[in-house]
């Protein structure tokens, strides 16, 4: 099947919600990074706390529970980027069998898609999910590298590279989880992207959900309001 005989499988609609998606998840991380001074993300807000966090470790003798709390991050990041790896290659398989999804996506949304159709539609959530893998990766190193300057850190407090070398691994430690979340906003736009297969609609509807979801996460959940130190009424 030909590049033009896929394309005629697609209607106008479904390249409006293919940018809609593209735009909100490309929005959504620019403005999780980069909020407003008056409403700061979580994101953000656990920067701050990953810098007093170094900080405290430069005067807390011995540092066990430092060396366990990087363990359990980088334990975190290896556990989803495995679990993307096992995604993909899910996905993979049905590319290769598209014909068995024919009739549940035709019933979802009303019309008949061919095989070349629904491989193209699977290639967005496989797109999402190596990305999301790739961010993984990268977290779990630069987590990496925040525990060898940490490991740096002169047991000393009043030595002159302690608290630089703190301030060092602190910023890489909050550049590794913007990565981190980054990675799991990814997974969640994967799982959004595979609306697609229902119909333009439906992916339209599963965006909307989805930022929802992350926005809500970030800006207006209880655990922010318990971060900045605000009662929140025994609701999480």
């Amino acid at each position: 099947m030909t590049f033009l005989n896929i394309t005629n499988g697609f209607a106008w609609l479904d390249a409006l919600a293919l940018a809609v998606f593209l735009a909100v998840w490309l929005w959504l991380g620019w403005r999780i990074g980069h909020p407003s001074a008056a409403r700061p993300s979580v994101t953000v807000l656990m920067s701050d706390y990953r810098l007093q966090w170094m900080e405290v470790m430069v005067t807390r003798q011995p540092r066990i529970f430092d060396a366990q709390t990087m363990m359990s991050l980088r334990q975190s990041t290896a556990f989803f980027a495995s679990t993307c790896l096992l995604a993909m290659g899910g996905l993979l398989a049905l590319i290769g069998n598209a014909d068995l999804l024919g009739g549940v996506a035709t019933r979802l949304s009303n019309f008949e898609n061919t095989s070349a159709v629904l491989q193209t539609k699977l290639f967005l959530p496989l797109f999402m999910l190596g990305n999301a893998f790739l961010k993984f990766v990268w977290a779990n190193r630069v987590f990496g590298y925040c525990s060898v300057i940490m490991g740096a850190v002169p047991n000393d407090p009043e030595h002159p590279d302690a608290k630089p070398l703190a301030m060092k691994a602190g910023k890489l430690n909050g550049r590794a989880a913007m990565n981190f979340n980054a990675g799991l906003r990814s997974m969640y736009f994967a799982l959004c992207a595979l609306a697609w297969l229902g119909g333009a609609l439906a992916m339209l509807v599963g965006v909307a959900v989805t930022a929802w979801v992350v926005w809500s996460r970030e800006f207006s959940s209880s655990s922010r309001e318990i971060i900045l130190g605000r009662d929140t009424d025994g609701k999480l």
